[in-house]
């Protein structure tokens, strides 16, 4: 036994360090496993869950399926953000003028970006915006005598096209549920339509169309006074009966049936009705429909279809639709039931910023098949947005090719 004893402590060796419990152990000498000593191999590394891109950066489309023309012109968009925004702000303005220091915190207003100098973005538009110094000392900025001459063309447009924009305005009061809709609603969205600013001063000179109810809110409600069968009638109605195939193969809406129906080609010509054009008219009473509906769903693209037709450039953005929801009785649906319908829609930008194209209305280079005179003047106004300074010829010339 004491021989067994001074066998194991010979085996220990010399430990440089006294304050450690732990005995270290020699690895020649030792009869005794050593296995307890190796270090306990690392769990797995959870795998990281890769994260899931926010909806406001996702795009709608992928790489695969994206048409360039309909993308770029919403780059467009945001790239003359601040010359729509600035143009409609300042327009409403006493003389058309703001000080500087006031622009500066109206970013929201004058579509700049928010941390950034107001004066970057008016030195873009050389030939739109001018700064200079007022009296007071202080910097103001407005237009060049340039743009108000542009203003003045604007104008002549609008005076032009009032009819066309009164009856816009009656057939969106006319898709509504109960033929009404709040005037800032219509006021909020006037350059979709091309309504004129002052377009609720100008409905006053038409008593027959058109109503003012004042609710106790105050809110101001525009209602329709006459019903007119002849414009309650889409775009879409009007082109079936012009091509009937054509205006079937617009939309697809699945419905399954067996296939081994025995039925003859006009039986099977009739059940697959179901799955193509919706003739539930977007002028009839959405809201008597049961929300969850294959019939209430054609409604719904119906009212959509329709609403891009009447907008300048045939698109729409989701907050335009949104402004409208309740009026087209109109689901959070919306965006997924738009892209179930790629024949006849295309939807650009990203998931929670997005914008939907009438396909039909563009040719294959993405230009606009029928050109109403405020979007041939908005493209031109855009032409110059970019320039530095006006090219020789370039003004008279586009000022002759601009027709009412």
């Amino acid at each position: 036994m004491m021989a067994l004893l001074f066998s194991a402590t010979q085996s220990f060796s010399y430990n440089p360090n006294p304050h450690l419990l732990t005995p270290y152990f020699s690895i020649f000498h030792s009869p005794f496993s050593t296995s307890f000593l190796a270090t306990k191999t690392p769990k797995k590394l959870k795998k990281k869950r890769k994260k899931k891109e926010s909806p406001r950066t996702k795009l709608v489309q992928t790489q695969a399926n994206r048409i360039p023309h309909f993308e770029r012109i919403v780059e467009r968009d945001s790239h003359f953000k601040f010359l729509t925004r600035s143009k409609q702000f300042l327009s409403k303005q006493p003389e058309q003028v703001l000080r500087l220091d006031d622009a500066g915190k109206l970013y929201h207003e004058l579509g700049f970006p928010r941390g950034r100098k107001v004066s970057r973005s008016i030195e873009r538009h050389p030939l739109i915006f001018e700064t200079y110094r007022h009296t007071d000392g202080k910097m103001w900025f407005g237009f060049t005598g340039f743009m108000e001459e542009l203003l003045s063309e604007e104008q002549a447009i609008m005076d032009a096209m009032e009819m066309d924009r009164v009856d816009k305005v009656r057939k969106l009061l006319m898709m509504s549920a109960n033929k009404c809709i709040p005037l800032s609603k219509i006021h909020h969205c006037r350059t979709l339509f091309g309504i004129p600013d002052d377009f609720r001063d100008r409905i006053v000179k038409y008593p027959n169309y058109f109503r003012i109810v004042v609710h106790d809110d105050g809110k101001r409600i525009l209602e329709l006074v006459n019903w007119d069968p002849l414009l309650a009638v889409s775009a879409l109605e009007k082109e079936f009966m012009v091509d009937e195939e054509k205006a079937k193969r617009a939309f697809k809406f699945p419905v399954k049936y067996g296939k081994d129906l025995d039925l003859d080609i006009d039986d099977t010509r009739k059940l697959n009705l179901l799955n193509t054009l919706p003739l539930v008219s977007p002028y009839s009473d959405g809201s008597k429909l049961d929300v969850w509906t294959l019939e209430a769903e054609k409604y719904r693209v119906g009212v959509i279809h329709e609403l891009l037709n009447l907008t300048l450039e045939k698109k729409a953005s989701i907050h335009h639709i949104v402004e409208f929801k309740e009026e087209f009785c109109l689901t959070k649906h919306t965006y997924h039931m738009l892209l179930k319908q790629p024949r006849t829609f295309y939807l650009a930008g990203t998931e929670m910023n997005w914008v939907v194209f009438l396909k039909d209305a563009y040719d294959e280079n993405g230009v606009l098949i029928n050109k109403d005179p405020q979007v041939v003047f908005n493209e031109k106004l855009y032409e110059y947005a970019q320039m530095k300074e006006m090219e020789e010829g370039f003004h008279n010339s586009s000022m002759g090719n601009n027709v009412i």
